[in-house]
């Protein structure tokens, strides 16, 4: 039987620099241990993929993560800043490196595609700081992900599908070092997801970007994984890429890859 050692050996001669260190990160919410332990490093310019079954801790990871909540225990690492000492001034100013694809897009209804966009350049003022025209870097954002002609549209005049890329643009706008896909494919249709999962793939080569990805979608995972990390019972009970963890005999890896 393989086992989780032999997954994470299996990955164990990567190398490159860490932007992301996780180590024994745990929450509890009364009597229920979420996070028991996990541990996790992304490195710079990887796609890695967190599986895990609702309920199993990945949102609270990602809360913890940004700073918007506070683990009982562990140790937090983003960008080589230890997150859980930096006071608000400098955690905002973090955060500006760190783009955010929400689940389902999370798009301001009364605002215009233009200024939802503009709406993070506003809130890291320091970033752009000397920039007057914020025109060029909204239209760059959109034609990155081929909708610059809704740049004066709603969002209720959006289908799916283009608010997922204008949501990706928003993300992007902050040329960020660091994105964090929450579910990006949920809810689409499956031509839809595949142009999204090509989106995605084409932002990290253009901007050398690292991913953290979120996702119940398998076929997901295995486009746009180069790791894979299994979240079960607050651990990260396996670790490898898609190839290693699909042809495991261990019934609870298996479990994330039965159709």
């Amino acid at each position: 039987m393989e086992t989780k050692e032999k997954i994470v050996a299996g990955v164990a001669e990567a190398s490159g620099e860490v932007v992301i260190k996780i180590k024994g990160l745990c929450k509890s919410f009364g009597d229920n241990q979420v996070l028991k332990g996990f541990n996790m490093e992304l490195r710079k310019g990887e796609n890695l993929v967190v599986m895990g079954k609702s309920g199993s801790g990945k949102s609270v990871m990602i809360k913890c993560l940004v700073g918007l909540m506070s683990p009982d225990s562990g140790y937090v690492e983003v960008l080589g800043k230890d997150i859980n000492n930096l006071d608000q001034i400098a955690l905002d100013e973090l955060r500006s490196d760190i783009g955010f694809l929400f689940q389902g897009s999370a798009l301001y209804d009364s605002m215009t595609v233009r200024e939802n966009l503009e709406f993070p350049m506003r809130r890291h003022r320091k970033k752009f700081e000397g920039i007057t025209d914020t025109l060029p870097l909204v239209r760059e954002a959109l034609e990155n992900v081929g909708l610059a002609h809704t740049m004066d549209l709603m969002p209720s005049e959006l289908s799916g599908g283009m608010k997922r890329r204008v949501a990706l643009a928003r993300a992007i706008i902050l040329k960020p070092k660091l994105i964090l896909y929450d579910e990006p494919t949920s809810g689409l249709d499956p031509i839809t997801s595949k142009e999204i999962i090509e989106l995605m793939r084409s932002i990290q080569k253009k901007y050398g970007t690292s991913a953290l990805i979120i996702t119940h979608d398998v076929d997901c995972a295995r486009v746009i994984s180069e790791r894979m990390i299994l979240l079960v019972d607050g651990t990260n009970y396996a670790e490898g890429t898609y190839a290693e963890l699909v042809t495991s005999q261990d019934p609870n890896v298996n479990a994330f890859f039965k159709k």
